[in-house]
């Protein structure tokens, strides 16, 4: 239980750092991951479309700040 908290407030605090500069990072199409915005390939789903406008960077993190991470990323396969 400890550790699902702490991975949950982890995930809080890092959108919140996106919230506060949603200009900075867009969502991936193809797994709704958020990345940096100078990204053109996904890291975790090689995807090479993204969602760039604001209030879409706004509403992702903060959907994503409230529920367990459930997508495989890059550190997951080694």
């Amino acid at each position: 239980m400890a550790k699902e908290q702490t991975a949950l407030q982890e995930r809080a605090k890092r959108a919140r750092r996106i919230v506060k500069n949603p200009g900075q990072f867009k969502v991936c199409m193809g797994c709704d991951s958020i990345v940096a915005s100078k990204v053109n390939i996904c890291p975790n789903c090689h995807s090479y479309r993204f969602e760039t406008g604001e209030a879409e960077v706004v509403a992702q993190a903060k959907a994503l700040s409230t529920r367990e991470q459930n997508s495989v990323v890059a550190e997951d396969l080694f």
